[in-house]
């Protein structure tokens, strides 16, 4: 797609309103009025102001009436102040939504419109120059846009039915600027200490791998790990590895209806596949195994790994720069998730900006996240933040970046499932469960029911 900021030849796709007079004659009332100075807030997690200072003063320079303030909260704290905010009505025009949040969500946001009335202003004549405004309303994307260029986990996570008018119809109700993936951390020193070339291609490999780097001490206690694997509390994103485990073993993690199926019987088969996944999860964390190389009073996965206490910790690329920071004499690379079967499966981490519903200048509010997530301009994002692209039309140009190369090259492939309106409560109801099979408080046949009545419970 290409945005309405570049130009092409769209003028009959354009409804144009001259507006003359913003020069000597002091300008019409509604030409003043066409560019008024609007004031955008917009809030996000874990992205610095400096990853869209370029992008804000590309928009800016097209629109000078519209002043963008970004403010970065704290992870543990955006929820609350958010909903607080919306309360409160001082909440943000644009702000981020976790892939897992959106149902949640929805009656905060404003769908995106068909069209957007945005002001520009332009000078007209050749030989008396006269400043003017130019209100232009434009298109914004359809669905065929949205499918032919996001990855397929975008346009099923931000399409939803909503009013338009008096028909309910599916419409767009935010854009992700990237799309993260879970991918494997290895420990080069130690793997090559234990005469093992390359990481893992498939999970029996993994399996093999880590049999062989897991270290005992004269009691008998892991000494060195082979993997932040296992438990739930204690390895961060369990819920995330659980759950590809499970979709690569083909479990049907939800209905048609959005309903968690996960503890099912798998269709036209007497096989539970769930089980078979989390047991494979849990042997790790099972000292009876010999796959045994993980415990609950282990320090998280990526503490163990940032401090070479293990060699294989699955991450997203956010953890790059916290790696970066924690742990300089690590000698780390990344390769792709281990695959289960022949059909690819990998898993989406992400964040989607979407417009509040409150906003005062949703036109403009939605104007700027266009602008922002276009491939013309969303490069500048991805570049600073240093995250993988969303957009099918960029995915090559970062295979072969040392460092994003394995997480785009995963994006066409990634899957995720939760589409209810406590992701927290649901990830917490998994965590419980795969913890309480560790402790032997439970049976996994036992457990998964429980669990998968507890995630729907937060629909």
């Amino acid at each position: 797609m290409v945005h309405k900021h570049i130009p092409v030849l769209i003028a009959l796709l354009l409804v144009l309103v001259v507006l003359p007079g913003l020069g000597c004659r002091g300008g019409t009332k509604e030409a003043k009025e066409a560019l008024q100075p609007v004031t955008l807030d917009m809030w996000g997690v874990f992205d610095n102001p400096d990853a869209f200072r370029e992008t804000i003063n590309g928009y800016r320079a097209a629109h000078p009436n519209v002043r963008i303030n970004y403010r970065k909260l704290r992870y543990d704290e955006y929820q609350d102040e958010l909903l607080r905010a919306f309360a409160e009505d001082r909440g943000p025009d644009v702000f981020a939504v976790h892939n897992t949040w959106m149902k949640g969500y929805l009656p905060l946001i404003e769908p995106m419109p068909e069209t957007v009335k945005i002001a520009y202003k332009e000078v007209r004549g050749t030989v008396k120059k006269e400043e003017v405004v130019v209100v232009r309303t434009e298109p914004t994307m359809s669905l065929r846009d949205l499918s032919d260029d996001y990855v397929q986990v975008v346009s099923e996570d931000v399409v939803y039915q909503a009013k338009d008018g008096d028909v309910t119809r599916n419409r767009i109700h935010g854009l992700s600027l990237s799309v993260d993936t879970l991918a494997l951390f290895y420990n080069k020193d130690i793997l090559d200490a234990a005469g093992i070339p390359e990481p893992p291609k498939t999970w029996d490999e993994f399996q093999e791998q880590v049999i062989k780097l897991t270290r005992y001490d004269a009691k008998g206690n892991v000494a060195q790990s082979g993997a932040g694997i296992g438990t739930g509390a204690n390895v961060d994103r369990a819920v995330d590895i659980v759950s590809l485990l499970m979709m690569q073993n083909e479990t049907q993690m939800t209905n048609s209806a959005g309903r968690a199926t996960f503890a099912q019987r798998a269709q036209g088969s007497r096989a539970f596949p769930a089980i078979d996944a989390v047991r494979f999860y849990t042997d790790f964390a099972n000292p009876t195994k010999e796959s045994y190389t993980w415990g609950a009073g282990f320090p998280s996965s990526f503490d163990a790994f940032a401090s070479g206490q293990t060699a294989f910790f699955f991450g997203y690329s956010y953890h790059i720069p916290l790696l970066s920071a924690r742990a300089q004499k690590i000698n780390y690379d990344i390769a792709p998730v281990p695959q289960l079967g022949s059909s690819r499966v990998d898993y989406a981490n992400y964040w989607i900006h979407t417009v509040s519903k409150k906003s005062k200048s949703p036109d403009w509010a939605w104007d700027f996240v266009l602008y922002a997530a276009d491939k013309e301009q969303v490069m500048s994002y991805l570049n600073a933040a240093q995250k993988p692209t969303a957009l099918r039309a960029l995915i090559l140009e970062q295979l072969d970046d040392a460092q994003l190369g394995v997480f785009a090259d995963q994006v066409l492939t990634a899957q995720d499932w939760y589409n209810g309106s406590n992701a927290i409560a649901a990830e917490n109801a998994i965590v419980q469960m795969i913890d309480a099979v560790v402790e032997g408080d439970v049976l996994i046949e036992e457990a998964l029911p429980i669990a998968e009545q507890q995630v729907n419970q937060t629909l």
